[in-house]
């Protein structure tokens, strides 16, 4: 078979592993895939070793910071000529099948409509606002796609209609977490952490949806009941809001944790990141739809604290890999926290808990086993 797979990003956060999974997977089976990505990054890089074709179009993403006169114009512009350049692929290609990974590839529906083929949604994201955008979408699932693989229960109900409702498959993510295994690591010498102290750390894409000024807060409530204890955020934004490290500064000093709280920055080695913690923390403020950090937070044997909601529900069995927290109530947040910041055998619990869960319920067998059901 001849796959176009179409992403929205060049970067090596969850979606980006998710993409790079299901290619390998296709090449494994002996499909020809072109990726087609609007930048080159660390993922075209990981898709080229991998055997895939890789071309660089500028796809016309679709990001909140374009909701506006101009910035709708700039993203008709783009999607027309990506329009134009997929059809020629697909074409040349010979294509039989067009793949899109996540909500913000919008072109593949189009392009695979224009030239009858057929197309594979993968969603990742629960919208609920802005209420066009999400309308729009459940519009293009309902019309422009054979199949939608939904990363968790919660994004299926959140995009299923009375007729799109068979077409829609839960497909959990899954990957290969031996190197999360190696429970080795060097942060805390890189960054002079005593052995002792508590380490309390998130990782993931900055943005204003993912937390990271909750996480902020609760840290500030945290500190002032105990003293030994530091906290990490690991990640950098997307171009154009650099804006959301400023705001995290002046939080950091609002709450006098200039000492705690060290700002890491995009990392290439998340593993050693999160073996340098003792606890994980998913501080979305939004539903998470099945947020990849969370499984390699598991597979690295780190109790998890998540905020109520999305898929970290399905991921997180309460008491018993983790503990879920209130959403916007840092005081709360804190407050539960407590027992499994002082206690670590609780933590050294649930983390064998949460290792063992990720291996049964989110392995890279089960994942590549049933993708090959659906494309079949």
């Amino acid at each position: 078979m001849n796959i176009l797979a179409l992403h929205s990003s060049s970067d090596l956060y969850g979606s980006s592993k998710v993409f790079l999974e299901a290619i390998q997977t296709f090449l494994e089976e002996g499909n020809n895939v072109t990726a087609v990505l609007s930048e080159e990054g660390a993922l075209s890089e990981e898709l080229c070793k991998s055997g895939a074709d890789v071309e660089i179009i500028r796809l016309g993403i679709i990001r909140r910071k374009y909701f506006s006169f101009f910035g709708i114009l700039n993203r008709l512009y783009y999607l027309s000529k990506s329009f134009f350049a997929l059809k020629k692929i697909i074409r040349s290609k010979q294509t039989d099948l067009v793949y899109s990974n996540t909500t913000a590839v919008l072109i593949g529906a189009f392009a695979a409509k224009a030239t009858h083929k057929k197309h594979i949604w993968h969603i990742h994201e629960i919208i609920e606002r802005p209420l066009f955008l999400h309308r729009f979408i459940a519009w293009m699932i309902s019309k422009y796609c054979c199949k939608v693989i939904a990363v968790s229960n919660a994004v299926k109900e959140h995009w299923q209609q009375k007729d799109t409702n068979e077409k829609i498959i839960v497909l959990y993510n899954g990957f290969d977490y031996s190197v999360f295994y190696q429970d080795q690591s060097t942060l805390r010498q890189e960054l002079k952490i005593e052995d002792d102290c508590i380490v309390i750390g998130t990782v993931g894409r900055i943005s204003e949806w993912k937390g990271q000024d909750y996480f902020l807060r609760i840290a500030g409530e945290i500190k002032r009941k105990i003293y030994n204890v530091k906290f990490i955020i690991a990640g950098d934004v997307f171009p154009g809001n650099e804006y959301l490290i400023d705001s995290f500064n002046k939080i950091i000093e609002e709450e006098k944790i200039e000492d705690k709280v060290f700002l890491l920055g995009f990392r290439n080695d998340v593993n050693n990141v999160l073996h340098g913690m003792d606890i994980f923390v998913l501080p979305s403020v939004l539903p998470d739809p099945l947020p990849t950090v969370v499984l390699e937070a598991m597979a690295a044997g780190k109790p998890v604290v998540a905020t109520f909601q999305g898929g970290s529900l399905e991921m997180v069995e309460e008491n018993q890999t983790g503990i879920f927290i209130p959403v916007n109530d840092w005081q709360k947040a804190a407050n539960l926290m407590e027992e499994l910041i002082s206690n670590s055998t609780i933590r050294k619990q649930m983390g064998a808990a949460g290792r063992k869960r990720v291996e049964e319920k989110f392995s890279q067998e089960r994942f590549k086993k049933e993708l090959i059901k659906i494309f079949a």
